[in-house]
This record gives C-alpha cells, sequence and structure tokens, in this order.
C-alpha cells in the first residue's frame, strides 16, 4: 500500500515538478554547453536528467537539481583536457556511477567536513572568471573567442589586457560621439 501511495505521489507531484525545473533551467542549461563549445542537445538532455529523471528517482520532497553557471567553465576545461566530447561523456558516465555508488554506501556526510568558505570561495572564483571575461565583449571588444574561459588568449594577451584595450576602444568611441558637430 505504502508504495503504491509513492508512485501516485511520484506522478502527481514529483514528474510536474521536476518538469517545471527542467523548463526553468533550459536556457542555462542551453547557455552552459554553448559557453563549453559542447553540442546544444547535451544541454538538453542534461536539463532533461536534471530536472525529471532526478525528480523521479531522488525519492526527497526537496530535491531540486539544475545547471549552474560555474559548470561552464568546468565543462569546458573538462573537454579541452580530456581531448574530445567524447571523453568527456564518458568520464560523466563513470563519474554518475562513483556517485551512485557514494550514495548507496551513505558518504554524503563527508561533505560536512569540508568548509563553507571553501565552496563560497570556488564559486566566488568561477563568478569573476566569467565576470572578467564578459567585460570586453559588454564594451564592444570582440576579438576573443567567445566562450574562452582560459585567462591567457591568442596573441599572446590576456584577460586583462582585453579589459584595457576594451576601456580604451570604449573611451575612444564615447570620446569621438561626444564631441560636438562642426
Amino acid at each position: 500500500m505504502k508504495n503504491e501511495l509513492n508512485r501516485n505521489s511520484l506522478l502527481k507531484h514529483d514528474l510536474p515538478a521536476g518538469l517545471v525545473v527542467f523548463l526553468v533551467a533550459l536556457p542555462l542549461c542551453l547557455g552552459v554547453a554553448l559557453a563549453s563549445n559542447a553540442p546544444r542537445l547535451g544541454g538538453i538532455i542534461a536539463g532533461v536528467v536534471g530536472g525529471c529523471v532526478i525528480a523521479a528517482l531522488s525519492n526527497s520532497p526537496i530535491s531540486v537539481s539544475g545547471p549552474a553557471a560555474g559548470l561552464a567553465v568546468i565543462v569546458a576545461t573538462s573537454i579541452h583536457r580530456l581531448g574530445s566530447y567524447r571523453a568527456f561523456l564518458a568520464a560523466v558516465v563513470l563519474a554518475g556511477i562513483m556517485q551512485i555508488g557514494l550514495g548507496l554506501l551513505r558518504a554524503g556526510a563527508v561533505g560536512d567536513y569540508v568548509p563553507n568558505s571553501v565552496l563560497k570561495g570556488m564559486l566566488a572564483g568561477i563568478g569573476l572568471v566569467i565576470i572578467l571575461k564578459q567585460i570586453p565583449h559588454a564594451l564592444g571588444y570582440d576579438l576573443a573567442a567567445f566562450g574562452d574561459m582560459g585567462f591567457l588568449e591568442a596573441g599572446r594577451s590576456n584577460t586583462f589586457q582585453s579589459i584595457v584595450s576594451a576601456t580604451s576602444l570604449f573611451a575612444a568611441i564615447t570620446t569621438v560621439a561626444a564631441r560636438p558637430m562642426p
């Protein structure tokens, strides 16, 4: 009887909630795929798995799973270091199998020993990289490839040099635009 109630709850509450999570997260899933040079279909599949599949399997009343903007840096770096998107997918499958195994062993309590400041520092660092990489684009200086999250850029420059160049270009354009007409 209890098992039947869980299935009814799943169909009545969890799957619609998971579908909403998927639909809300879909633009971010596609953005992470775009920023990391991964196929867009991979972003859609990640959204379906994170929203609908996790909702169906979690058996938790407060489980929400979805993308984070910091994933773009992690995915792009992983694809680059592993050499191909297929190798990245194999690594994700292996990591998923390891997570399931650790979940069955109830090893999640180890996370309680990671200081909160470490997690916040990692997320702040990822956010800082994303912000710094977008400043030149926001100012109209689009020489670097979109989605390139490396500090060193093509042409032996780096992110800070691009920001200075973008600021100089923006200042020149606004100075010319602000001149009175003759």
